[in-house]
């Protein structure tokens, strides 16, 4: 008698869309996550091909939800906008993100962050940067080949891939877009909206000052018998 074995139901792999990890350990280290994913996807609003994420769990490898990684910001070129829970690679045309950034917080190790630049040197990353708050110290890789090849010169340094240049100020890391422009935080972005609607306002009341001028005007010179449309 021969048994007839039935193949069983492939197993269902789940890819959690948490770690349990905080996305940051204190207000300064968030700070700068937002102003960086935050000016990125700022400056690339307009193009529909490039996805701009932060602390969002990349799975490079399907099958294995143990191989993963939550940059602090990842950028992909040649994928659309929209939400996601995490980063399938494999339902995103395999494409890697090309350019990652962590920002550290006194929580990081040396060991966890060799881990992560090997991560992202194995499964595809083109430029990679961190930047630590505390030590005000910026430090950036770029792929040559199968290796990354650390920026010797990062002060002016201009990515590649985003045309972003990086700035040593005196307060810390600035961050300026192709057209000069330089990131903001959400408070900083609030005080130039502010700033600007003041000056509208300010435009508005002159022009509106200039009008009643010229209506005043007008009607004098129709007092003396003077049409000013004719002038």
């Amino acid at each position: 008698m021969v048994t007839e074995i039935k193949p069983t139901a492939k197993t269902k792999i789940i890819y959690p869309e948490s770690d349990g990890q905080p996305m940051a350990d204190n207000t300064e280290q968030f700070r700068w996550i937002v102003t960086i994913q935050g000016g990125i996807d700022a400056l690339f609003k307009d193009d529909p091909n490039v996805f701009v994420a932060g602390d969002l769990l990349w799975y490079p490898v399907e099958g294995n939800n143990k191989i993963r990684v939550a940059p602090d910001t990842m950028v992909a070129f040649g994928r659309p906008k929209g939400k996601r829970g995490s980063y399938l690679q494999w339902q995103e045309d395999n494409i890697a993100p090309q350019v990652v950034f962590e920002v550290l917080s006194p929580g990081n190790t040396l060991t966890e962050m060799a881990k992560k630049q090997e991560f992202y040197l194995r499964y595809g990353v083109e430029e990679y940067y961190i930047y630590d708050p505390d030590k005000i110290d910026f430090c950036g890789w770029i792929r040559q080949g199968e290796q990354f090849e650390a920026i010797e010169t990062i002060n002016g340094w201009v990515s590649p891939r985003l045309g972003v240049r990086f700035v040593m100020g005196d307060e810390g890391l600035e961050l300026y877009r192709p057209d000069g422009r330089k990131f903001s935080t959400y408070i900083e972005l609030d005080t130039e909206r502010q700033l600007a609607e003041e000056l509208a306002e300010t435009e508005r009341q002159r022009a509106e000052t200039e009008r009643q001028r010229a209506d005043r005007l007008a009607e004098k010179l129709r007092e003396l018998g003077i049409d000013p449309d004719t002038m």
